[in-house]
């Protein structure tokens, strides 16, 4: 038993450390994509909290801050957990980073005034085609990043990607209890016996994601075939 232990916690610590890795170069092949003045929206936490280190989509943000570049923050709370709210805008504080929180409806007004330069999010899914599965929401998001002709861009670690899955209709999305909507953080907020419908993600298309940012490089589209070859380096 003492072996076993060792031997899985020192894998534990490769794969922490591997994570690390990624994070950190993601964060470098992406920082390009943000100019100095720049204000970023971002959706869920993708950060240390949520991986290690620097994170997938705020390792471009704080890989962007240590290069000099002067940026602002917008976080969506991201309902109805409120991941923005609770961890992304924690992160972004401590790294001393301009950040505004906001409800997810107001993102369109947002856009609409202005504010937003870019959108950065991360994964937690890409199919072959580049569809991307993320939190809820971030479908919405890219909708509105499109009809303003604001980038959206994806990042991910390459082990996200599933090369078996043709596209994103073929992502299993995850249903939650319905106490997540109706009673958020133990308070009732809807009539008892409401019907809820809480799917935890939704599938962003490929032709919506200006780029696709790994370790490994930025992919744009057609994603089918420069996901295995820019990116993943098959074939």
């Amino acid at each position: 038993v003492p072996e076993i232990k060792k031997s899985l916690l020192e894998e534990a610590l490769n794969i922490i450390e591997e994570n690390k890795r990624e994070c950190r170069d993601i964060g470098k092949q992406g920082a390009e994509l943000i100019k100095d003045g720049d204000t970023i929206l971002t959706h869920c936490n993708a950060g240390g909290l949520a991986t290690a280190d620097y994170g997938t989509a705020l390792a471009l943000i704080f890989t962007a801050r240590e290069q000099g570049k002067r940026i602002n923050v917008y976080v969506d709370e991201t309902r109805p957990l409120l991941q923005g709210a609770r961890l992304t805008t924690w992160e972004l504080m401590q790294a001393g980073i301009e950040t505004t929180l906001i409800c997810d409806n107001m993102a369109a007004q947002v856009m609409k005034e202005g504010r937003i330069n870019l959108v950065i999010v991360g994964a937690d899914r890409i199919a072959a085609n580049g569809d991307t599965a993320n939190k809820i929401g971030t479908y919405g998001l890219a909708l509105l990043a499109k009809a303003h002709n604001i980038p959206f861009y994806v990042a991910a670690p390459t082990s996200t990607f599933d090369l078996n899955l043709d596209s994103g209709d073929k992502i299993p999305i995850e249903e939650r209890e319905a106490e997540e909507i109706t009673c958020g953080f133990g308070r009732r907020t809807a009539p008892e016996g409401i019907k809820v419908y809480n799917p935890a993600f939704d599938v962003t298309p490929a032709r919506l994601i200006t780029a696709i940012i790994t370790e490994k490089g930025i992919a744009r589209s057609p994603y089918k075939d420069r996901l295995k070859r820019q990116v993943l380096g098959w074939g």
